[in-house]
């Protein structure tokens, strides 16, 4: 995986490269990234060069509050949180609740996502800060087809570092000032912590077998899986 500078993008990162088995992610198909509401005209020119579809996993409030400045490039929305975002926080759920809520309520959901990943055209997803439902999105679609658990995870647990810290100090202020009582909201906002996605990927080993058969029980066809390796695997 190689994290990448484009002009207005936190977070961006290429997954390629990551093992899986005798084969390796190919480089340039799946991308990740937070929002694009601040991409400058030289970053979009150099996104709309890398990338033939975008995956937005925000919901309706999020993409009015910071639209995407991408053009020429078709944009996929796939809302995954049911309900609002600001509603884990109010609940206090911790990461580890709200990936298990993700993947229990929006299955249906992510398999969308990664049928897109599966059409094998240059595919950047994103949310808000690439952190969770990016995290998930990416590490399912990477588990599906085999590649190194580690290598998954580490994946995930990089965002934390690409998080631009004059965000993360704001954020962490308004949480304190307003959800004084909400002792998970930090590590929602701000953390990846490497143990969270190992234990979600376990979990879904545990219940379902594999991530490719959590997939499969969630609508998605064997010819789709096949087709998300051939898109992915080198």
């Amino acid at each position: 995986m190689s994290v990448l500078s484009v002009g207005g993008v936190a977070n961006l990162r290429d997954v390629g490269g990551i093992r899986a088995g005798s084969a390796r992610v190919r480089s340039g198909v799946l991308l990740r990234s937070g929002h694009l509401a601040d991409l400058t005209p030289e970053g979009g020119a150099l996104l709309a060069d890398r990338v033939r579809h975008v995956v937005d996993l925000r919901d309706d409030a999020e993409v009015e509050r910071e639209p995407s400045a991408l053009s020429g490039v078709p944009i996929t929305r796939i809302p995954l949180f049911l309900g609002s975002v600001g509603s884990f926080f109010t609940l206090n759920m911790d990461l580890t609740a709200m990936y298990r809520h993700l993947v229990d309520e929006s299955a249906p959901r992510l398999v969308d996502a990664v049928r897109i990943i599966a059409a094998g055209e240059p595919t950047l997803v994103h949310c808000t800060v690439g952190k969770d439902r990016t995290g998930v999105t990416v590490a399912l679609a990477l588990s599906a087809v085999g590649a190194d658990r580690d290598a998954v995870v580490a994946d995930y647990a990089l965002t934390a570092s690409q998080l631009p810290p004059e965000r993360n100090r704001a954020i962490v202020q308004y949480l304190r000032a307003h959800l004084p009582d909400a002792t998970n909201a930090v590590q929602l906002a701000t953390e990846s912590p490497a143990p969270v996605m190992a234990s979600l990927l376990a979990d879904i080993d545990d219940r379902y077998g594999s991530v490719a058969a959590f997939l499969r029980d969630a609508g998605m066809a064997d010819a789709e899986l096949h087709a998300l390796a051939e898109a992915l695997l080198v």
